[in-house]
């Protein structure tokens, strides 16, 4: 069993302006390996998303720009399950990548907030963030930095493949169909 999660951070309200990354990868139930790197996204940095990582011009001022970072971020993300949770990760890299011309990665994506609504009823409507749906499972983290927001979406993957039986292969499957709100119960077809 081998997946990679990703999680991203934005200087501003487009997806496109990615300002770090941050990876891990766990194999057989263990975290395997992270990495991160800041990213100089060649755009303004809004105070909204400034106050949530704390990640300005200054900081990403000789940071990589993103078609260095867009190669070592091949070697972990080609032809692998990669997870993030919700679906903004997914849209950011693609929108980036759009934006700097560059191919988008060959992988099969899963969404850990679509994989917590499922898994578990408290989450089926509402409150399926990162941080309420890390809390509620106590895995700690440092909310709002790439890697540690990655760690924290693999360590809910891992829960919930643990409490379901499913393996990740079932959970991409399991993702995408109905939620059963009377059980966190797997349906196969």
């Amino acid at each position: 069993m081998y997946f990679v999660v990703i999680d991203v951070e934005t200087a501003n309200p487009d997806p496109s302006s990615i300002c770090q990354v941050g990876v891990a990868s766990f194999r057989d139930g263990q975290l395997h390996g992270s990495w991160e790197s800041l990213v100089n996204p060649e755009d303004y940095f809004d105070g909204i998303n400034l106050a949530i990582h704390g990640i300005d011009e200054q900081t990403v001022r000789s940071a990589p720009k993103w078609n260095s970072v867009h190669e070592k971020l091949r070697s972990w993300l080609e032809g692998h399950v990669v997870v993030s949770h919700t679906g903004f990760d997914r849209a950011a890299l693609l929108r980036t990548c759009e934006k700097n011309r560059v191919t988008p990665f060959e992988c099969k994506w899963l969404d850990t907030g679509r994989v917590a609504k499922r898994a578990w009823p408290a989450f089926s409507q509402s409150g399926y963030g990162l941080a309420n749906v890390a809390a509620h499972l106590k895995i700690e983290f440092q909310h709002h930095n790439a890697r540690e927001d990655a760690r924290a979406a693999g360590e809910i993957l891992l829960r919930a493949m643990a409490e379901t039986g499913l393996t990740v292969e079932q959970w991409l499957k399991r993702a995408t169909q109905p939620i059963i709100l009377s059980a966190a119960l797997p349906i196969t077809r």
